[in-house]
């Protein structure tokens, strides 16, 4: 049996760490497991337990992961569900094991901008 690919996921601002587990399954299969404190995406696993390669090169709104996704709830932001792809995509090796981020320049972070902006009565500095 083949070894599972684990993928690790810190979603942002909600704070629920996510692990997805993907272990091929014969040819044309993949088995999925995801684990998480939100309720949300513990719904999405329930739902998903495996997917084929056709489901997973499937187009967005035909792929089986957005569809159980938007079925759980998930917010339509969340990275879990394009986490489950491709943990899938490397254990069916059609993808290679890379990082995957988004980052936020610091200038658009509101804390930030906002520890910027000039306090009630001081001028900004033209």
């Amino acid at each position: 049996m083949a070894e599972a690919v684990r993928v690790s996921v810190e979603p942002g601002v909600c704070g629920f760490l996510c692990e997805v587990f993907a272990r091929r399954e014969g040819k044309w299969s993949v088995g999925l497991e995801v684990r998480s404190e939100c309720k949300h995406i513990r719904r999405l696993g329930e739902r998903l337990s495996s997917i084929s390669v056709r489901g997973l090169f499937a187009p967005i709104t035909k792929n089986p992961v957005s569809r159980a996704a938007e079925d759980a709830g998930c917010h339509a932001s969340c990275p879990v569900p394009l986490a489950v792809i491709k943990a899938a995509e490397v254990a069916m090796e059609v993808a290679l094991p890379r990082d995957v981020r988004i980052l936020f320049d610091p200038s658009s972070r509101r804390e930030e901008a906002e520890s910027r902006r000039p306090q009630e009565g001081k001028q900004a500095k033209p």
